[in-house]
């Protein structure tokens, strides 16, 4: 598999929030979508992400956008890593992994010599005629957010 490209219909994906409620791609149509996968809940790195994000959600809604930060935890590791944080926005658990297979955000990893399987942090941008506007890999926790809002604003120009 491949990631999905810029231009490409977003993969569509039906998975439970924090709170165990079920929400579809479907759910952002006629917004833009920030669809974000990261590793694991209240890590370091994710943490940051998440924090940032949310620190940053007012901006984000001003944008016409909405934010899915999915990862391979369960409902309940999400919902203590969203309660902990006062985090702002859905985090969607995936542990059968359909969504993060359906994005190809799932493989090797190395970390301090050590191999391993695991989520890619990766995003998609998804535009509200459901298409992907952008892709980010590699992304960098601390300034993830003013990246995507800089897009925001171009697109929205």
């Amino acid at each position: 598999m491949a990631l999905p490209i810029v231009g490409s219909i977003a993969p569509a994906f039906t998975l439970p929030d924090q709170d165990g409620k079920e929400h579809s791609l479907t759910d952002a149509k006629g917004k833009y979508a920030l669809v974000y996968f990261y590793p694991k809940d209240d890590t370091p790195g994710c943490t940051k992400e998440a924090c940032s994000l949310g620190e940053y959600m007012p901006d984000f809604s001003k944008s016409n956008a909405v934010i899915y930060g999915i990862s391979p935890d369960t409902v309940a590791s999400h919902k203590k890593f969203a309660e902990k944080f006062g985090l702002p926005f859905t985090l969607l658990a995936d542990p059968e992994r359909n969504a993060i297979s359906a994005y190809d955000v799932w493989g090797k990893k190395k970390f301090m010599g050590r191999e391993y399987d695991g989520v890619f942090r990766t995003s998609f941008l998804i535009a509200p005629d459901g298409t992907i506007a952008k892709v980010y890999e590699g992304v960098k926790p601390e300034v993830h957010a003013q990246e995507v809002l800089a897009d925001l604003a171009a697109l929205n120009a």
